[in-house]
């Protein structure tokens, strides 16, 4: 198995896939058999992570761009149903908002400006309910604590109990939804 030792001041060593390669990082003082060994015993964990972002850029490949009429579509429908989920998360947290915008982006579901103004990414239709909630309760947490200290996830946990399994559930599915953008970021 090839890897590459990056050498520094650390006191231990670790393994990181990157960019598809096994990357060790050692204490300078490392001798070379140690660090070979440490990679051998390590072994079956790089062959599944490699394994996974072999799965993970297949499962990119495969997927097929929304056409204009598509996104212009996904929009129109989030212009319908993200407002109603917006008045009843603004009513739970007892916050005020401006205006609503729907948007197809390339990095970003949501955000929330500090006078109030929420902004939504129209692909968020493509995900299950509970994520677009989610991000909706997220970006109106915002009108509350414009952070995300301690006190903002408590809020929105009070909310959005299982914020943390559709965040996740976005981490982990939401570069394929984004794969799905056909062009560059601006507003639909």
């Amino acid at each position: 198995m090839t890897y590459t030792v990056l050498r520094s001041d650390r006191k231990t060593v670790s393994l990181q896939i990157k960019n598809g390669s096994v990357l060790v990082r050692a204490p300078k003082q490392m001798r070379e058999e140690a660090i070979r060994r440490f990679v051998l015993e390590h072994t079956d964990w790089i062959e599944k992570q490699l394994a996974r972002l072999a799965e993970k850029e297949r499962a990119m490949a495969e997927v097929k761009p929304l056409t204009h009429e598509e996104l212009l579509a996904l929009a129109e429908r989030a212009r319908r149903v993200i407002p109603g989920r917006v008045r009843y998360y603004a009513e739970r947290l007892g916050v005020s908002y401006g205006r609503i915008t729907i948007r197809h982006q390339k990095t970003r579901w949501g955000s929330c400006s500090s006078s109030g103004n929420l902004n939504f990414n129209c692909l968020l239709m493509l995900a299950p309910p509970e994520v677009l909630d989610a991000v909706v309760a997220h970006e109106l947490c915002h009108r509350r604590e414009m952070n995300h200290s301690k006190r903002f996830y408590e809020l929105l946990y009070s909310v959005c109990p299982e914020y943390r399994k559709w965040n996740g559930w976005l981490k982990k599915n939401g570069p394929i939804i984004q794969k799905r953008n056909y062009g560059k970021e601006n507003e639909t």
